[in-house]
C-alpha cells in the first residue's frame, strides 16, 4: 500500500497513524471482496444444482452425490458417498476457517472489547432466538420440529454480496457490523449443532479427540511452527469427535480456535530479518555458492512465515480456497431440489413455510428489537454514522441463509421429503431476503458526501492505471 500523499490527507490526520489504518483494514477489504464474489459464485452453483435436479438428467444428478469413495487396507475399509465427503470432510476445512475468524475476531477484532461487541452481540443473539421461535410456532407437529436451526444462521458470502452491489451507499462501519453480527451468528450454529444435531454421544470419542487437542497443545508448547506439522493430530481430533456422535466438522472449528493469533516476528521484525539476509548476502564479495544462497532464502522464507500470526496466514491461503472451492461444491451437492418428487402437503408445507419466514421475517425482527433494546438500554451503541435504517437493512439481509441453513437441514431431517420442503424453504427465503435486502437498501440509504468522494477517486485513479 502506498504512502497517502499530502493531498490524500484529510484536514488535521496525522500521516502515520493513517497509513498504519489503512493498513490494518486491509485484509478486511480483501475479505470482504473475497465474500462478496463468493456470493456470485455460489449463486451460479445453487441456481446450476436446481436446474439439473429437475432436468431431464436429473437422476444422473442425484447418482452422483451416491458414488461411494473410500480407502481401504486389506480388510479394513471405510466407505462413504460423495456427499458425506462434501458435507462432513470438506466443510471441516469451511468450519476451521470460521474458528479462524472468531479466534481473530475475539483476539484484535470487533468482538475483544465488551463496548464493540455488545451491538453485534445483541443483533445475533435476536436474529438467532425470534426465528427459531417463529419457526415452532408456525412448524408446530413433532416431524417438523427438529428444523427449528435451520433458520438462525446467516451466509455471509451472500450477505456481503447484497452490501457490496449497493456500493457507496453502505458505510464501512455496516459492512463490519454485519462481519461481527455473522461471526457471532456462526459461532451460534455452531453450539446448536454441538447440543442439539448430535445424537448417541461417545465419550470413548471424546478421549480421543481430548488426545489430539493435547497433541496440538504439545506442538506448540515445544514451539513447532510448521503448520503441516499439525494436521495429524487434527486428523486425531476429527476422528474422536466423529466417533463421539457430534458433527465432524466441530473438530475444525476447536482447532481454528485453538491456533495462535499473535506473530512472532511481525511486519517490523520482518523488515529486520530481511534487511538483514540481504545485507549479509550482498557482503559475500566473492558471490555466494548454492548453499550459502539456499541459506539466505530459508531465512527469508522465515521471516516470511512468521510475519503474520498462523490465524492470519491460514485464512489468507484457505479462505480462497474455502470461498470458491469448498462452498459452490457444497451448494451443488445440497440445493439441487427435485421439484417433481417434492410434496408440500401437510407437514412439509409448514417445514417451508416456517423456514422462509423465519429467514425473511424472523431475522430482520429479532435484530431489530433486541439490538434496538440493547442501544435503547445503552448496552449497546450505534457505530458512528449509522441509524434505525441500517439497521433495518442489515436485519434484512442477515435473512439469506443459504450454506448453514443448508447445513443445519441436512442434520434436522432424515425424511427426504421434510430435507426437501426445509431446502425449499431456505432457497425461497434467501431469495427473497437478498431481493428485499437490496430493495431496502437502495431506497433507504444514500452514500455520504466522504463515500462519492472516496468513490470518485477510485474511479480516477483506475483510469489513470488504465
Amino acid at each position: 500500500m502506498t504512502e497517502p500523499n499530502a493531498e490524500d490527507l484529510p484536514p488535521g490526520a496525522f500521516r502515520p497513524l493513517l497509513s498504519l489504518v489503512r493498513l490494518a483494514l486491509r485484509p478486511l477489504d480483501r475479505f470482504l471482496h473475497i465474500q462478496a464474489a463468493s456470493g456470485v459464485l455460489l449463486l451460479v452453483a445453487a441456481t446450476l444444482a436446481m436446474a439439473w435436479a429437475n432436468s431431464p438428467w436429473g437422476e444422473s444428478y442425484r447418482a452422483l452425490w451416491q458414488t461411494t469413495v473410500g480407502i481401504r487396507l486389506g480388510p479394513w475399509a471405510f466407505d462413504r458417498d460423495l456427499a458425506w465427503v462434501v458435507n462432513d470432510g470438506l466443510m471441516v476445512i469451511f468450519f476451521f476457517v470460521v474458528g479462524l475468524e472468531i479466534r481473530r475476531e475475539l483476539d484484535h477484532g470487533e468482538l475483544s472489547e465488551l463496548r464493540r461487541a455488545a451491538l453485534p452481540v445483541a443483533c445475533a443473539l435476536g436474529g438467532m432466538l425470534v426465528p427459531a421461535g417463529l419457526y415452532l410456532v408456525i412448524a408446530r407437529s413433532e416431524v417438523a420440529r427438529p428444523g427449528w436451526g435451520v433458520p438462525m444462521a446467516t451466509d455471509i458470502a451472500f450477505a456481503v454480496g447484497v452490501l457490496a452491489l449497493l456500493g457507496t451507499r453502505v458505510p464501512p462501519a455496516l459492512r463490519v457490523l454485519l462481519l461481527a453480527l455473522a461471526v457471532i451468528d456462526d459461532l451460534g450454529a455452531i453450539l446448536v449443532i454441538a447440543l442439539f444435531y448430535s445424537s448417541g454421544i461417545s465419550f470413548a470419542g471424546f478421549l480421543v479427540a481430548l488426545s489430539g487437542v493435547a497433541f496440538v497443545l504439545l506442538l506448540q508448547a515445544v514451539g513447532v511452527r510448521q503448520k503441516l506439522a499439525y494436521v495429524p493430530a487434527g486428523v486425531v481430533v476429527w476422528a474422536g469427535i466423529y466417533a463421539a456422535g457430534v458433527h465432524p466438522t466441530i473438530a475444525g472449528v476447536i482447532i481454528g480456535l485453538l491456533t495462535p493469533v499473535a506473530a512472532w516476528r511481525g511486519a517490523s521484525g520482518f523488515l529486520r530479518d530481511v534487511e538483514r539476509t540481504i545485507g549479509e548476502a550482498r557482503g559475500r564479495t566473492g558471490g555466494l555458492s548454492p548453499g550459502e544462497l539456499a541459506r539466505h532464502l530459508d531465512a527469508i522464507h522465515v521471516a516470511r512465515r512468521e510475519a503474520l500470526s498462523p490465524a492470519e496466514s491460514l485464512i489468507e491461503l484457505l479462505h480462497p480456497w474455502v470461498a470458491f472451492g469448498i462452498m459452490p461444491l457444497f451448494a451443488l451437492a445440497n440445493a439441487g431440489v427435485s421439484l417433481a418428487g417434492l410434496e408440500l402437503a401437510g407437514e412439509g408445507s409448514w417445514i417451508a413455510i416456517g423456514t422462509a419466514l423465519g429467514l425473511v421475517l424472523g431475522k430482520p425482527l429479532g435484530i431489530l428489537l433486541v439490538g434496538g433494546a440493547a442501544v435503547g438500554a445503552r448496552v449497546a451503541i450505534l457505530p458512528a454514522g449509522l441509524r434505525g435504517r441500517h439497521l433495518l437493512v442489515v436485519g434484512v439481509v442477515a435473512g439469506i441463509g443459504f450454506t448453514m441453513s443448508l447445513f443445519i437441514a441436512q442434520l434436522a431431517f432424515d425424511d427426504p421429503a421434510h430435507l426437501g420442503a426445509a431446502k425449499l424453504g431456505v432457497l425461497i427465503g434467501s431469495l427473497v431476503a437478498g431481493l428485499v435486502g437490496w430493495g431496502l437498501g437502495r431506497a433507504l440509504l444514500r452514500p455520504s458526501a466522504e463515500q462519492r468522494g472516496a468513490a470518485s477517486a477510485d474511479e480516477a485513479e483506475s483510469s489513470t492505471v488504465l
